[in-house]
Formats: C-alpha cells, structure tokens, sequence
C-alpha cells in the first residue's frame, strides 16, 4: 500500500482521516488560495485542493497525497476565511435567515503513476435568524475567523442552523469522506481491505 499524506494542518481533517484507520503524515503546503478572475466557487475549491496536493510532490514521491479546500459562496458570492471578529460578524449577519453553499473539494495525486483525481461536493446550510446577541455570544465562544464560513460545524456551529442538506457530512467539517473512499479505491487502496 502506497504512504498516505494529508496536505493539511487541519486538526479537523487529520481527525476525518484517522477514521479510516489508515496510517498517514500530515504536512501544510504553503499555497496562494487567492481566487482568479472568473474563477467559480467550484473551479476554487477544485484547484485550491489539487494545488495543495501538488504543492508536496517533491516530498513525497511514492505516496497518495490528499489535498482539500472548502469555500463558501452566498448570492453567487465567494467568501473566504474571516479572518477577523468584525469579519465573522458582518458574514454571520449577512447569513442570517439564508441558505448558503459550501463547495468542498478533496484530491488524491498518487505521485507514483503523476495522477491526481479530484471531486467538489456541495452542501447547502439554511441558517436560522440570528438576533445580534446571539451572534455576539457565539463570536464570544467560538470566534472561527480562520475557517470557512465563520463557524465550525463540529462545534457550536450547529446552534446556527435550521437544516443541512448534504450527500455526505463529513465534507461540512472540511474533508468529504465518502468521495474520498472512493478516489482512494481507484487509486488501489481500499481502508476494509488494509
């Protein structure tokens, strides 16, 4: 079985990927996630994903690397990582009482055969109506300015949402696992077979 890396710092997709019982290092590329001019919510997440992948290539010449992007788009709008409290704030508010889109993707270079294989999953969230308190008290509590969206779905970001709609829940927290599965299978690894 080829080594598996996972291009990411991301506590939450080392803890998404451990699940698999697969063993793997994990290490951050460093990448330019600046989106480009006509660039799509999903064309993003799709090249931000692979580029990290390939963004360890030299490293790791005989292994799988797992590379992963999430944004968020609202009105046809992309929207990054806060970045700061009045940031998450003004998202936050601009959320309230709609439906939003996070487009996940992930990619698999097997670096041996110079293949990279790659999926976005989207995944809508109805956000309830925030009053401003609420939205004070969980900036308070959970101030996710480095994570898409502004909250984290893992956590209390759950207490803002009236409903998720998703093929796989696994790719709100940042790694869509079922996709995953199957890109790791076509590249000859199989986690019930290892």
């Amino acid at each position: 079985m080829p080594l598996l890396v996972l291009a990411s710092g991301s506590p939450s997709r080392r803890e998404l990927l451990g699940r698999l019982g697969l063993p793997f290092q994990h290490h951050s590329p460093d990448i330019d996630e600046t989106s480009r001019a006509g660039e799509t919510p999903r064309m993003l997440a799709e090249r931000l994903s692979r580029e990290k992948a390939q963004a360890l290539a030299e490293y790791y010449s005989h292994h799988l690397i797992i590379g992963s992007d999430q944004v968020v788009s609202i009105d046809d709008d992309l929207l990054g990582k806060p970045g700061s409290i009045d940031r998450a704030r003004q998202q936050l508010q601009r959320f309230s009482g709609r439906r939003i889109h996070f487009l996940t993707g992930v990619a698999v270079l097997d670096t041996r055969q110079h293949r990279c294989d790659t999926f976005v999953d989207l995944t809508s969230v109805d956000v309830r109506h925030l009053s401003s308190d609420e939205i004070e008290g969980y900036l308070a509590k959970e101030p996710a300015i480095d994570n898409a969206g502004g909250f984290y779905m893992e956590k209390l970001g759950t207490t803002l949402f009236e409903g998720v709609h998703t093929s796989d829940p696994s790719a709100l927290i940042g790694l869509p696992m079922i996709a995953l599965c199957r890109l790791l299978r076509d590249a000859g690894v199989n986690p019930l077979l290892e």
